[in-house]
């Protein structure tokens, strides 16, 4: 069992930054591919950007590749998202999600635990 709780969301201009961060607790989380999905007003949620285990492969959808950075840091069970040149479409509520693949996957139905995400707004 993994317990996600994301933070760092907020109000930003557009072009501005934000850095989302996901803590987890509970079992090894070294041992679980992380992702992060968005859900925008009256859409379904889509991928954003995932990492593998150790960190070493990451990635993102077409929309956000060469904005967006994920990373982790396994030692202290967090994962990052680094927003930048954000904008108005970016506006969503932002979840982290853990699941036990090996390889990154970008359905929503390979992730077995998620956070209560955390909300992204940008101003245009």
């Amino acid at each position: 069992q993994v317990q996600l709780v994301e933070s760092g969301g907020g109000l930003v201009q557009a072009g501005g930054s934000l850095r989302l961060s996901c803590a987890a607790s509970g079992r090894a989380f070294s041992s679980y591919t992380v992702a992060w999905f968005r859900q925008g007003p009256g859409q379904e949620r889509e991928f954003v950007t995932a990492i593998n285990r150790s960190g070493g492969i990451t990635h993102y959808a077409d929309s956000v590749k060469g904005r967006f950075t994920i990373s982790r840091d396994n030692a202290k069970n967090t994962v990052f998202l680094q927003m930048s040149s954000l904008k108005p479409e970016d506006t969503a509520v932002y979840y982290c999600a853990a699941g036990s693949t090996y390889t990154i996957r970008l359905a929503l139905s390979s992730y077995n635990y998620w956070g209560q995400g955390t909300q992204v707004t940008v101003s245009s």
